[in-house]
């Protein structure tokens, strides 16, 4: 698997052509979720000349909500799903550049029924690259650092000096990285093939607001706040490479319009932290007291430590993280779940109801 993987990474193109600079319209899929909608926000508000489409399905990670107050003249919501080929055939023809966020992402819920990960992240990308290689339109296919599967710990539970880079072989654990390593490949063979003018970024965990309260950070916080008990996974040494939604946006918009063509950036903060550490300083920042926190099964197949070798981005396109304090981060985002109560409380009910028939 290791040989294997190696080679398909180097045999992504090496000619170097820079991105597009005509980015007035843009075709956003997943653009109702949580990194996609921050990706929109950021472009309306950075670039008021560029006119956005989002194309969202609004299943349960999908949420209008998370655009209401932009949407408008320049920015426009079509629902549907990026497997019905004619839509997208429509909506990309219009484009200057597609940015593909579109997924199922939840490990969980991949673990239970891996099939709608196969369908959206594998057919769904492969029915995008198909019109963007037809009408030759600039895209950018967003993806995660699970797909390079886990780096060791310490005896002590930190990380060691090893990162993912550029190069590093596909080795995925569970069926969402399998499936999101599958689509990374369809854009990798499309760009070598038949000319698709694509990148590619993996990156590391992200954090911020708008994100759906199944996932870690917004969980431990929407649990404190309707008085659960927190929840860690075993022993909560698993270590993730933790990066502020808003400075991922910031480096897309660089691969997108500075990047080179048939190249792979990774995006990360050197935000390393174990996941017992983070719960507990949501516990700190919160008033509770630090172990006040339930022990729960761990996850089949999770992951030991992720972090991310940014180098690259940093030094051909010149991206530099803002947001490099954790904790201040942090707080602004147990703020933004504090606030924002009715953006998240019709849910928690039934997202806890889930995680307990699982002991999760």
């Amino acid at each position: 698997m290791q040989k294997f993987s190696k080679n398909l990474i180097r045999s992504f193109p090496s000619r170097i052509k820079k991105g597009v600079i005509n980015m007035n319209h843009l075709l956003i899929t997943g653009g109702a979720g949580f990194i996609g909608a921050n990706f929109a926000r950021y472009v309306y508000e950075s670039h008021p000349e560029v006119q956005i489409v989002v194309l969202d399905k609004l299943t349960y990670a999908g949420n209008r909500a998370n655009l209401t107050d932009i949407l408008g003249d320049r920015v426009k919501l079509v629902v549907g799903d990026i497997c019905d080929a004619p839509l997208v055939d429509r909506l990309v023809s219009k484009a200057d550049a597609i940015v593909h966020f579109a997924a199922e992402s939840h490990n969980d819920k991949a673990l239970v029924n891996p099939w709608p990960f196969i369908q959206t992240n594998i057919v769904g990308t492969y029915t995008l690259i198909q019109a963007a290689t037809k009408y030759h339109k600039r895209f950018h296919h967003v993806s995660t650092d699970e797909v390079y599967g886990d780096l060791p710990l310490s005896e002590h539970g930190s990380g060691d000096e090893g990162k993912f880079t550029p190069t590093s072989p596909y080795q995925p654990s569970s069926p969402y990285s399998a499936s999101k390593a599958s689509s990374d490949m369809l854009v990798r063979a499309w760009t070598r093939s038949f000319g698709l003018q694509a990148t590619i970024s993996n990156c590391s965990n992200n954090y911020g607001p708008y994100q759906h309260i199944e996932k870690f950070i917004p969980r431990q916080i929407t649990n404190i706040l309707s008085g659960r008990r927190p929840k860690l996974y075993g022993t909560g040494n698993n270590v993730r490479d933790w990066i502020h939604t808003n400075d991922h946006s910031a480096a897309i918009w660089d691969i997108l319009t500075k990047g080179r063509i048939g190249e792979a950036y990774l995006i990360g903060a050197n935000g390393e932290m174990s996941n017992k550490a983070v719960l507990e300083m949501i516990l700190q920042l919160m008033g509770q007291p630090q172990d006040a926190y339930d022990v729960v099964r761990d996850r089949p197949g999770h992951d030991l430590r992720y972090a991310i070798d940014a180098s690259k981005l940093r030094t051909e396109l010149g991206w530099r993280p803002q947001y490099t304090n954790f904790e201040a981060g942090l707080q602004d985002t147990i703020e933004w779940y504090t606030s924002h109560r009715s953006w998240w409380e019709t849910s928690k009910a039934q997202v806890e109801q889930t995680y307990a028939r699982h002991n999760q």
